[in-house]
């Protein structure tokens, strides 16, 4: 039996991104995540004794220099080495672009494919691995033509960092379909470049191993390296958990409950039952309050201090942060009072939020605003003029609602 752990994307210091690390207790914990995540795929091929370890490009992350970061690399390959486990790499588009790719002295045990394409044996199997790196930033143009023929009577696994046909969220580079990966002829696809794990074939095996460790809440759940199993040439695959802190997403309904000490006990259970389910050391979770209740105006009122009050119920479970926390409430059923003050001043807000000239001024406003936001985040923020619409709407509900929560709340 031979068993080999493949992975990619592992992004080496790439910084996680959440509002949940202004708190200095959760900061100790995932300013290494991403080594942490690498270390535990070490530690797995040490106790596990696999034969080798594949990866499917970006290791690295973007074009910054870390003495560190390459001190850290070749300390935990070096325990690979010292254990006679070879270690089989492919460049990806942030590996070309970082330095210390063809800076650091990697390890005799650490076989580096180049953009030609070439393959190698495993030892004195009948396992072959087959290779080819970005020679640039980009693969716009596909690189199957560049991989040799399978090894015949022999089992095949090929590396490629490909988008495929396309993934949300990825630059399209090295372009190819599953239907072409299934003809070149080999066993396994150890693929690399899409974040989210996806297994596209097991007939060959086409597998995305997916990112290592989350960077941000739209890498959300739990991640894993995939390990195969190889016996008598037929190949099975399974998961291996890799994540040092998850993003978690988590929706409570609290519209059965009547008074603030039910809420709060029942956020408490549910966040309780997710820090149980956890296998990451640290989950940064984005906490939805919804349902259609009658408090729903104090609890609009009031939404600082429970936000507060979610982040403590978090900590108390001693291994979930809140992210953030976002509220989806409806009220109950209620008579349109146009008569009263409340009334009237939420029908008057409603046709202010709909005057051309009003909308006008709130978007140059908005812009005003962006326009002191580097131009990196600028573009991510409002990418588009829709994006600036949407944007300036959503503001002006939002700033509608605090008014009337004020005074609901205060009237109920």
């Amino acid at each position: 039996m031979i068993r080999i752990l493949h992975t990619a994307d592992v992004h080496l210091d790439s910084p996680l991104k959440s509002l949940a690390l202004r708190d200095e207790g959760l900061q100790s914990t995932v300013h290494t995540a991403t080594r942490t995540a690498f270390t535990r795929l070490v530690d797995f091929a040490l106790a596990e004794d696999v034969s080798a370890l594949l990866i499917a490009g970006d290791l690295f992350d973007g074009a910054e220099r870390s003495a560190k970061t390459a001190a850290f690399l070749t300390g935990q390959l070096d325990r690979l080495k010292q254990a006679g486990i070879p270690v089989f790499y492919i460049k990806g588009n942030h590996d070309a672009e970082n330095p210390l790719t063809g800076e650091v002295s990697l390890p005799e045990n650490v076989h580096v494919f180049d953009g030609r394409g070439r393959r190698e044996q495993l030892g004195e199997t009948d396992v072959w691995i087959h290779g080819v790196s970005f020679s640039g930033r980009q693969a716009p143009d596909s690189l199957l033509p560049k991989f040799g023929s399978p090894e015949p009577d022999a089992v095949n696994i090929a590396m490629l960092h490909t988008s495929l046909a396309g993934s949300q969220g990825h630059d399209t580079y090295a372009p190819c379909s599953v239907a072409e990966l299934s003809a070149m002829g080999f066993d396994y696809w150890a693929l690399g470049h899409v974040h989210k794990r996806q297994v596209h074939s097991s007939a060959p095996w086409i597998v995305m191993p997916g990112i290592p460790q989350g960077r941000d809440i739209g890498e959300a759940g739990p991640k894993s390296a995939t390990l195969l199993t190889i016996e008598d040439k037929t190949i099975s695959v399974s998961e291996v958990p890799t994540s040092a802190a998850e993003f978690l997403e988590l929706t409570v309904d609290i519209g059965s409950f009547e008074t603030d000490d039910e809420i709060r006990g029942h956020v408490r259970r549910h966040l309780q039952e997710m820090a149980e389910g956890l296998s990451a050391d640290a989950g940064l979770v984005r906490l939805t309050l919804s349902g259609q209740t009658g408090r729903k105006w104090q609890v609009l009122r009031d939404q600082d201090s429970w936000v507060e009050i979610i982040a403590e119920l978090a900590r108390g479970t001693e291994r979930l942060w809140i992210e953030k926390v976002k509220f989806d409430l409806t009220g109950k059923a209620e008579r349109a009072d146009s008569k009263s003050a409340v009334g009237e001043l939420e029908r008057l807000m409603a046709e202010i939020r709909d005057e051309p000239a009003i909308a006008a001024e709130m978007r140059e406003l908005l812009e005003t605003v962006a326009s002191e936001i580097p131009p990196a985040r600028r573009s991510k923020l409002l990418p588009n003029a829709e994006a600036a619409e949407n944007l300036t709407r959503s503001l002006s509900e939002a700033g509608a609602e605090s008014i009337l929560a004020a005074m609901k709340g205060a009237s109920e």
